[in-house]
């Protein structure tokens, strides 16, 4: 059966379909990762975006087996989050000995329909050229429209519930869930402190906490107004807050700046980071399409880190309040470890 990969701009590109047989729509985005497909499938700032896989072979080492407690080893929550995947050449056996199943058979049992035998240098080229833009994998005869999903409220679709709990450390973190890494809980955990996982929309002024750390997540930080007007009667109370990825467009809107949409986004395990007022770069995992308007920064702001490649923002701090946020992800997973200290620095913060 024929499948396409439909672009905004009328480009389409022929391929055959594995997974699940079906059509979706979304933003097409793409990661230039060698590594880390489980991850990257399963990171929920993936949600409602069609994801375009560089690295020529996907599903040579296969996919790990799931596991009963939500903090997988191997994935970044408990399900895949991309709308669909897109690669140029598709292994059909996997070779690994954590292996459990294909990456195919991984995809139809999630429910995920992808497509193989894509140029997807030509695919990327062209989103290099226009920037990020919406697309659908259509499936044989099917029609569907395009979706553009930075319209909605992403966030409140892959967040927790009700709150969840993890360890017994005497410091207390409560991590809000804007679509959290699983590999945030973990490093968390590994610094001795007991984790509270919350709702995105939970009310943070009623908890009793030594520090907040918000999330990561998908889409516009925009959408996620309750979240920022609870950041903001949060400052109020000078708890220690570190926000990661779109935690630290939050943790700007909060305190006054503004964010916009990034032409290209940043998606990737090897964006070089500089760290203000100095000549220390680090190499950074990044997945995100918005950023912060660094000349927006009210006066008590500082910006921290910026990328070296575009000069965009990549970390905000206040000048006397442990509040801080970075755009980057230094819990890796996929990727580098190079900024794995900030977490160290945020306990080292908890009183």
């Amino acid at each position: 059966m024929n499948a396409c990969l439909t672009l905004k701009d009328g480009a389409v590109f022929r391929g055959r379909p594995f997974g699940r047989k079906g059509s979706v729509a979304g933003e097409v985005v793409f990661n230039t990762g060698m590594v880390g497909y489980p991850e990257c499938l399963t990171d929920p700032s993936y949600s409602g975006q069609i994801l375009v896989l560089t690295f020529p072979l996907i599903g040579n080492y296969g996919v790990p087996a799931d596991e009963p407690d939500r903090l997988n080893s191997f994935f970044e929550s408990e399900r895949i989050r991309v709308a669909g995947l897109v690669v140029m050449e598709e292994c059909t056996e996997a070779s690994h000995w954590q292996s459990s199943s294909t990456l195919a058979d991984w995809l139809a049992f999630q429910k995920v329909p992808g497509l193989a035998g894509i140029d997807t240098r030509a695919v990327t080229q062209k989103l290099r050229t226009a920037g990020s833009m919406l697309g659908k994998l259509v499936y044989g005869d099917d029609t569907i429209p395009f979706r553009d999903p930075n319209h909605e409220n992403l966030v409140a679709r892959v967040s927790v519930r009700e709150p969840v709990r993890y360890g017994t450390g005497k410091k207390r973190v409560v991590v809000v869930d804007c679509g959290c890494k699983n590999n945030i809980i973990r490093s968390l955990l590994r610094r001795g402190v007991a984790v509270t996982v919350v709702p995105w929309d939970w009310p943070l002024t009623d908890e009793a906490c030594d520090g907040v750390v918000l999330s990561n997540g998908p889409g516009d930080p925009q959408t996620c107004g309750t979240t920022v007007r609870h950041v903001r009667a949060l400052l109020a109370r000078e708890v220690p807050v570190f926000g990661i990825c779109l935690g630290s467009q939050i943790l700007a809107l909060a305190a006054g700046a503004a964010t916009y949409k990034l032409k290209f986004g940043h998606r990737g395990q090897n964006q070089p980071c500089v760290l203000h007022g100095t000549q220390r770069c680090f190499i950074t995992s990044q997945n995100h399409g918005y950023a912060v308007d660094e000349k927006s920064l009210p006066p008590d702001w500082l910006p921290w880190f910026f990328n070296a490649n575009d000069g965009t923002n990549e970390g905000i701090q206040h000048r006397s309040k442990p509040f801080r946020g970075v755009q980057f992800h230094p819990e890796a997973t996929p990727g580098p470890c190079d900024t794995e200290f900030l977490f160290d620095e945020f306990v080292d913060l908890l009183s």
